[in-house]
């Protein structure tokens, strides 16, 4: 055993230490960010016959391993609980069914990020996929990044086309009765991200 630790380490091995101690950093960073559900809002708009219809997500999480100054190392990833849907009484219970949400099978939306670019100012660019109900699609998602008293929030929104993820499937994919775009904002607080 102490011959192994007094033999020269091969390149290899390097390489898949400092691999792993990246690894270990990463999670590291990703424990001590956390979101603040309280301040952290997600909603959305979609348009029944051309009138728009305000709902939000009531549960959500978010994983952040995110350093405003070395973005390209930064990975964030996005839970939502479609079940925790709300709009009004009807639409609360008719959006958890199959041909909406189908939340017995599918009861997450999940959002994984893949690359982060800085835009300046705050800015920044968060490309990813989306999937809901097990279809997934990539996504461009923009953000702005504020921070103030050892908060950060990230803000932004993006139009996703709900028949991409067979939402409103069946009699309901006729666009005429609901449109095909739906608006999504967001507010994230999280608490532990670092200075910009």
């Amino acid at each position: 055993m102490f011959a192994l630790l007094n033999r020269p380490a091969s390149p290899g091995l390097l390489s898949a230490l400092a691999f792993t101690g990246m690894a270990l950093v990463q999670p590291a960073l990703a424990a001590d960010q956390a979101l603040v559900p309280a301040q952290s809002e997600v909603s959305f708009v979609a348009r029944q016959l051309g009138v728009p219809l305000d709902g939000k997500f009531k549960s959500f999480s978010a994983q952040s391993a995110f350093d405003p100054r070395s973005p390209q190392t930064s990975k964030i990833a996005f839970t939502v609980d479609l079940g925790s849907v709300a709009v009004n009484a009807d639409a609360n219970a008719e959006l958890v069914k199959p041909d909406w949400f189908n939340t017995v099978k599918f009861p997450k939306a999940t959002f994984q990020s893949s690359a982060i670019k800085a835009l300046g100012a705050g800015r920044f660019e968060v490309v990813g996929k989306l999937t809901i109900k097990g279809n997934a699609r990539d996504l461009v998602v923009p953000l702005q990044l504020s921070q103030a008293a050892g908060l950060s929030t990230a803000t932004g929104g993006f139009t996703l086309k709900r028949l991409d993820f067979k939402v409103g499937d069946g009699e309901w994919a006729d666009t005429s009765i609901v449109a095909n775009d739906v608006q999504v904002k967001f507010k994230l607080v999280l608490q532990g991200v670092p200075a910009l």
